[in-house]
């Protein structure tokens, strides 16, 4: 992994820390054209964040408990 797509994965996973975030929109914010920028995917296969059912809303995507631990090793604790 480079530098860079380190940073996108951490930036990805502190912005769903502020919040869940529905699927949808975590989707159509992170989406990337470019197959060595799979930010979405590094954060998931890390354990980072994770696919939560909601009823009514749909999927929904949250932060781990491993995706805290990422935060705080990287000083942007939640």
């Amino acid at each position: 992994m480079t530098e860079t797509t380190d940073a996108l994965v951490l930036d990805l996973v502190e912005w769903v820390a502020r919040e869940p975030r529905l699927y949808a929109d975590v989707i159509e914010t992170w989406r990337t054209s470019c197959p060595r920028l799979t930010i979405w995917e590094d954060a998931v296969d890390r354990g980072y964040v994770a696919r939560q059912p909601v009823e009514g809303l749909g999927v929904r995507v949250a932060i781990t408990e491993g995706g805290r631990n990422f935060l705080r090793e990287h000083g942007r604790a939640n």
